[in-house]
């Protein structure tokens, strides 16, 4: 007896519906042949442990969490309402930030205590993910490396809902826009913490430009608001000593484009690096100054070559 004739795929499925199918398929062999790569088993394993650790302390802490968002929000329902957020009659941590910064955190203040805990929380998270979703698609073992070392200051600031997490992404994201913005970011988050000044030098030269005139502005604001500023200075004098402040350390993942863009990112580790930029310097050096002595009057080319470096480095051209 013959055997029936079997339907060819093309009978029953139209040409869009086998194309999608063909890609899904794509797709899917390319994922499965990422499954056989030993460094990113290694990173996926990594991570997901990091975030089970970070998710079950989180969860762990229930309501307790969120000691540092609300201070930042009830300093402002303080401030509306005429008080001194700086010395809060409650069971809030006093607000410690400039005066004039009150303003950036009325609009997310006004919403209730479990909404805006909840926007908090979460703007923080998804925007954490992002930025690991940059980071894991072009160096993924040392990125899952990197969060598991990180680990436990990621999970302090989620947890306590510090502002500085929010602060490392600004500048994290500040190497990706353009110069006015960068420098926005890059004032605002020196002036409430001010150890993020460094990353000045990981902005193009215009953000640069455009990042002093701003904190240059934040100073005429603080001094315009002097009295304020003084209850902050006490505020911040006041507080308990607390220990070694772990969470600041993820400021070190605003450093993550810089390095990651580079083709041996943890080449400064070497030895060999530092002896290479070593002798660059005292040959940079070495011409400089046989440069200022054959000239006929040396102060003036000397600082002619120091208003030519500063032009550089603020982008004014030469």
């Amino acid at each position: 007896m013959p055997t029936p004739r079997s339907f060819e795929l093309g009978d029953l499925v139209d040409r869009p519906t086998r194309r999608r199918a063909g890609v899904w398929q794509r797709a899917l062999r390319r994922e499965a042949s990422r499954l056989r790569d030993r460094r990113r088993v290694i990173a996926m394993v990594l991570l997901m442990l990091t975030f089970g650790f970070i998710a079950a302390a989180l969860l762990a802490r229930g309501e307790q969490g969120g000691a540092d968002a609300r201070a930042y929000w009830a300093g402002v329902r303080i401030w509306l309402n005429g008080g001194d957020p700086y010395n809060p009659q409650g069971p809030f941590l006093p607000y410690i930030y400039a005066p004039w910064m009150l303003p950036l955190f009325a609009p997310w203040a006004l919403l209730p205590w479990d909404v805006a805990w909840f926007v908090w929380r979460g703007t923080t998270i998804l925007l954490w993910l992002w930025t690991i979703d940059w980071a894991y698609r072009r160096r993924p073992l040392e990125t899952a490396v990197l969060v598991a070392a990180l680990g436990f200051s990621f999970g302090a600031n989620l947890d306590l809902g510090n502002i500085t997490l929010l602060l490392a992404l600004a500048l994290f994201g500040a190497q990706f826009v353009g110069p006015r913005l960068a420098a926005l970011l890059w004032a605002i988050a020196t002036w409430m913490k001010w150890f993020p000044a460094p990353f000045l030098l990981l902005l193009e030269p215009r953000a640069r430009r455009w990042g002093l005139a701003l904190l240059a502005g934040s100073v005429v604001l603080t001094l315009a608001t002097l009295p304020q500023t003084m209850s902050q200075m006490e505020a911040i004098f006041g507080l308990v000593p607390r220990p070694i402040r772990v969470d600041y350390f993820v400021m070190l993942w605003a450093l993550v484009p810089w390095l990651w863009r580079r083709d041996q990112p943890f080449d400064w580790l070497q030895p060999s690096y530092w002896r290479e930029r070593i002798h660059a310097a005292r040959a940079w050096t070495d011409e400089v100054r046989r440069r200022w002595q054959s000239s006929p009057t040396p102060a003036t080319a000397a600082r002619r070559d120091v208003a030519r470096g500063i032009r550089a480095f603020l982008g004014l051209g030469p």
